[in-house]
């Protein structure tokens, strides 16, 4: 780090004569010999701007960067419009600090209720909070807030995102809850199951609409199960794109609505970052975790936004904190509002109706050349059944610069369509499948 200091060592050195010193490793004279190193570490030496760009350029060169995809579980490639990255570049807004001090940071902070106000829009709950770290973390923390007293007890989907699933368990082994998992039945929740499964101590039932393999769930008749247990809460996992053409969360009876955000603006990225949204009904509005933006006015009777209902986290002590979420995604919450605003409702109603019929378009045309569509009512995703070897059926699309469907095990696969995907693509791939 010696090179990034900005001083010079003329300077270094008046430095040193002014606290009574002649070196820097005086500097270092209470630190007992034994731990000092005696050789330099084994670190390459730096390299010039012009290295450093060639080198980085070398490394992502590696990557296969794919024009056609036909895969998503979790990430999807959509459609950005350019004024989501424009604003996104102004260097006013480009920045990590929390927006605490409210008399400098109105552009952030409105920017963030704005934000929660589409999020509700969208969900038809009351709240929203300022974002959270992904869609992993917003279900582990919707887990967390149903907790009671007397009910220490979730019960979640097998049907939901893998890797969500793996962040809840977390939650729960660190919170003390248990966790039951609720099975699958024909890629769906098994709603006989839950009612069985149903007891007093059940705090939460939690799904995910349109689940992980796409399909559609009795997202009402489970709300409906889950409330006939006293304070037992409802949460549903969406994703939110959909909501362009589903019913909203609160239309089913959920008391949570969370998902993950990255169908709102945000491109791949390799994994990210994302943002996890999280909205709920007015009763549960104090168990949000992260910080919510509240809109008022100031003595002068002018409209202004400040920071409200944060008494958790870092603002009480760690063991009494509800949750330990300490931040929150304002750049990509940022990107996630501008995208709601430049779309609107007719574009996001759009968007949505495109994947769902080029997701069944192509699953038609697949069922032609002898695939197997597992399971009906999906949304823009599906999975397939073949006795071909799924791996050559990847190669084969790899070969012709196409990310082809998630493998599931079994002779399975887990496509996607969105509408960034043309008929002209999907009939391409059907031609390559029925060659293979």
């Amino acid at each position: 780090m010696g090179t990034y200091v900005p001083n010079t060592e003329p300077q270094q050195q008046e430095m040193l004569r002014e606290i009574g010193m002649e070196r820097l490793e005086d500097l270092y004279a209470p630190v007992p010999d034994e731990v000092k190193l005696k050789e330099p570490l084994g670190i390459p030496a730096g390299m010039s701007e012009m290295e450093v760009l060639r080198e980085m350029s070398d490394l992502a060169d590696k990557n296969k960067i794919y024009r056609t995809i036909f895969r998503g579980a979790g990430a999807y490639r959509h459609y950005i419009p350019a004024i989501v990255n424009s604003v996104l570049s102004n260097e006013t807004l480009q920045t990590a600090y929390t927006p605490y001090q409210a008399e400098i940071s109105q552009g952030v902070l409105q920017s963030i209720f704005e934000y929660q106000t589409m999020i509700c829009e969208l969900t038809g709950m009351d709240v929203s909070n300022a974002s959270v770290y992904d869609g992993g973390t917003a279900a582990g923390e919707a887990v967390a807030m149903c907790r009671g007293r007397k009910s220490n007890r979730a019960l979640v989907s097998a049907c939901i995102q893998p890797s969500a699933m793996k962040v809840i368990e977390t939650y729960c082994f660190g919170n003390g809850m248990e966790l039951v998992v609720i099975p699958e039945k024909a890629g769906r929740t098994d709603t006989d199951a839950l009612r069985e499964l149903m007891t007093e101590d059940t705090s939460c039932v939690l799904i995910q609409h349109p689940n992980y393999y796409g399909n559609l769930e009795e997202a009402e008749l489970i709300g409906e199960i889950a409330h006939g247990v006293k304070n037992c809460r409802f949460v549903m996992s969406v994703n939110p794109l959909s909501l362009g053409v589903l019913k909203t969360p609160r239309e089913y009876g959920a008391d949570v609505a969370i998902g993950d955000g990255q169908p709102l603006g945000l491109p791949l990225a390799f994994g990210g970052p994302y943002l996890g949204f999280m909205a709920s009904t007015d009763a549960l509005k104090r168990s949000l975790p992260g910080r919510i933006v509240g809109q008022t006015v100031d003595r002068n009777g002018k409209t202004g936004y400040v920071l409200t209902l944060q008494a958790r986290e870092q603002h009480i002590r760690r063991e009494k904190a509800s949750s330990n979420i300490c931040s929150n995604q304002a750049l990509c919450a940022l990107a996630v509002g501008v995208y709601l605003s430049a779309m609107g409702p007719g574009g996001l109603r759009g968007a949505a109706q495109q994947c769902y019929s080029k997701a069944h378009y192509m699953a038609d045309r697949m069922k032609e050349i002898g695939f197997d569509v597992e399971y009906d009512g999906f949304f823009h995703e599906f999975v397939t059944r073949s006795g071909t070897d799924i791996h050559k059926i990847l190669a084969a699309l790899d070969e012709a610069g196409i990310l082809g469907g998630l493998p599931l095990g079994d002779g399975r696969l887990l496509w996607c369509c969105t509408e960034m995907n043309t008929k002209a693509e999907i009939d391409k791939a059907i031609d390559i499948l029925k060659e293979v």
